[in-house]
């Protein structure tokens, strides 16, 4: 069992910049990828972020080139920096843990999530 706790969210202005983080327990955390994923309300569940375990990462064409996404396996904790935010960003964000090392842009392929933490950019 792996348990994720997110933090980081928050108000802020178009343009400005968050990091959200999302810190696991359990001691297989570095043989797991982990993904980002966001949703709007009315909207579906989409993926932002995957990092395997390795630290390789894809986004979203939505944001590439605004939000990197990385980890420290030794602190067990997956972020996301997100920049040059815009109001579409608004969502409510979830950390998510798949129990294998190649992460997948499917929802349902992902094992354990986060509580979730609320972006909320203003125009």
């Amino acid at each position: 069992q792996v348990q994720l706790v997110e933090s980081g969210g928050g108000l802020v202005q178009a343009g400005g910049s968050l990091r959200l983080s999302c810190t696991a327990s359990g001691r297989t955390f570095n043989s797991y990828a982990m993904a980002w994923f966001r949703q709007a309300p009315g909207k579906e569940r989409e993926l932002v972020a995957a990092i395997t375990s390795g630290g390789s990462t894809n986004y979203a064409d939505s944001v590439k080139g605004r939000f990197t996404c990385s980890r420290n396996n030794a602190k067990n904790t997956v972020y996301l920096q997100m920049n040059n935010l815009k109001p579409e960003d608004t969502a409510a964000y979830y950390c998510a843990c798949r129990s294998i090392w190649y992460g997948a842009s499917v929802a349902d392929e992902y094992d354990f999530w986060g509580q979730g933490t609320q972006v909320t950019v203003s125009s």
